[in-house]
């Protein structure tokens, strides 16, 4: 009874959130300090390229410590090489950040990319999360090319 429950409790969380990474693959380790916590790479609606609908894609980032991170000249990468670099973020301490894709105005819980096209491909790709000095934090893959590490 306990496999069934377990199956059901999947196919509700799958349904509660379509068009994410709710199933990504990490590295197999704890969660590091900080990480990718969450991504939706098809935004709810028509692919309009429209503001609403670019901020509608975005990338969580979490950091779990108690202290606070800064997150300057940290990157986020698809697997095409469009890349986000961070600015002047300070990640606090049991916090997460959401990184939109198109246009807006940064605060400390959403920054945005400031893009006019969207980068998180819907049928599959790679969030990569790596430090200011270019060393590897974190990964999530969604579609065909899921189990492929960088």
């Amino acid at each position: 009874m306990t496999a069934v429950a377990a199956v059901a409790a999947a196919a509700v969380g799958a349904v509660a959130l379509p068009a994410t990474a709710a199933d990504h693959h990490h590295s197999g380790r704890a969660h590091a300090a900080v990480y990718i916590s969450g991504v939706r790479y098809d935004s709810p609606g028509p692919d309009d390229r429209s503001n609403w609908s670019l901020n509608q894609e975005w990338v969580d980032i979490t950091n779990s410590t108690r202290r606070a991170v800064n997150l300057d000249g940290w990157t986020l990468r698809d697997a095409d090489g469009h890349t986000f670099t961070f600015r002047h973020v300070r990640l606090d301490g049991r916090s997460t950040v959401r990184v939109h894709t198109g246009v807006g105005r940064d605060t400390r819980t959403d920054v945005f990319q400031d893009r006019r096209a969207y980068v998180w491909n819907n049928d599959h790709d790679t969030a990569t999360l790596r430090n200011d000095r270019g060393r590897f934090i974190d990964d999530v893959s969604w579609g065909r090319h899921r189990g492929h590490r960088r």
